[in-house]
């Protein structure tokens, strides 16, 4: 069987201009994330991550925390995140929307998690995309992900995409994902198993690079 370590990006700016880019301390999560990979003797052959920012540069940490110079990594594009703010924006298009939506953190995840509700039942018009297509690149970047020749592969992505590739593993009705999502810590890695013709969750939301000594490193955002 080949094995699949799915990572959800260190913290990234939350509340900033540019969101897409890691903060300091997402810069350290990664880097201790690599490390902790390595002490568990994790040995990718295969690297594939989505095309943001957030994403190469928790891969490039990861990597350096392993004591790789250098990796190999493939990009699909099925692996990035849902465009939230656009999503968000399209809900209230016309409406006034909650008092700091996109800067609050209790208030953004609260209107995401109903937004998200609204958007699997196709409430919201014109989306940045729709529910159904969503589902599809994360399917197809799983299919990516299992083709023939790979052993050991580590993918990063984002805590919506993660959250639709575990939901459709464990064929959970589609209010599980949201769930899934607001549970995902920053850097968590999430395993699988697979085979040509099975796809199994191994592992949820771990975390093996905090400890009693970097607990500081748990976020959520």
């Amino acid at each position: 069987m080949a094995e699949l370590y799915l990572i959800r990006h260190a913290q990234a700016s939350f509340g900033a201009d540019d969101y897409d880019k890691l903060s300091e301390l997402g810069h350290k999560q990664s880097y201790a994330l690599g490390q902790a990979l390595a002490a568990q003797g994790v040995r990718p052959d295969t690297w594939i991550m989505g095309d943001m920012r957030r994403h190469r540069e928790t891969i490039e940490g990861i990597a350096k925390g392993m004591g790789l110079d250098t990796v190999n990594t493939e990009i699909h594009t099925g692996l990035n995140e849902f465009d939230f703010t656009g999503l968000l924006n399209a809900r209230y298009r016309g409406h006034p929307a909650p008092e700091n939506m996109h800067t609050d953190r209790k208030t953004h995840f609260r209107t995401l998690r109903e937004t998200v509700l609204a958007w699997q039942a196709d409430d919201i018009q014109n989306p940045p995309e729709t529910w159904t297509e969503f589902k599809q690149r994360i399917e197809f970047a799983r299919q990516f992900i299992m083709r023939d020749g790979v052993n050991s592969v580590l993918a990063l992505s984002s805590g919506g995409a993660i959250s639709q590739m575990i939901s459709a593993a464990l064929e959970t009705p589609k209010v599980q994902q949201v769930r899934l999502q607001l549970q995902m810590k920053n850097c968590a890695v999430n395993r699988f198993i697979f085979t040509p013709k099975g796809f199994y969750l191994h592992g949820f939301n771990e975390s093996p690079h905090i400890t009693q000594e970097t607990d500081h490193f748990l976020t959520y955002s």
